[in-house]
């Protein structure tokens, strides 16, 4: 029985978890899930380079993708906990570190891991 290369596992599991989100959010258009495709690639060199960062793909691949949504379609995603004010994205906290989380900054509240946001 082949056994499942690290790195691959982890970028397919960065590629579901990032997907998830934008279905959840309802923004998995074509283009997006290409940003995404972009970002594993990148990632993959990345890991490849340094392969202690392997646990931190998910994230990471979160992030480039919430970089290259606001560059071209604007902040995404968007923080369901506060009601009032301008709306603003959510990040991801451990910038660089295992188990990801998206948060909302302004209210210091976990929202969701990357992967679990709901609509």
């Amino acid at each position: 029985m082949d056994t499942i290369d690290p790195l691959e596992q982890a970028l397919h599991a960065a590629r579901a978890l990032v997907l998830a989100d934008l279905v959840a959010r309802e923004v998995a258009e074509p283009e997006v899930v290409s940003m995404v495709e972009e970002s594993v690639a990148h990632r993959r060199w990345w890991v490849e380079q340094w392969p202690e960062g392997i646990a931190y793909v998910a994230g990471l691949v979160a992030q480039d993708v919430q970089d290259a949504l606001l560059e071209r379609y604007g902040r995404w995603p968007l923080c369901p906990v506060c009601g009032t004010g301008d709306p603003h994205a959510l990040d991801v906290e451990p910038e660089l570190g295992p188990d990801p989380h998206w948060i909302c900054g302004k209210a210091g509240v976990v929202v969701a891991p990357v992967g679990g946001l709901t609509p």
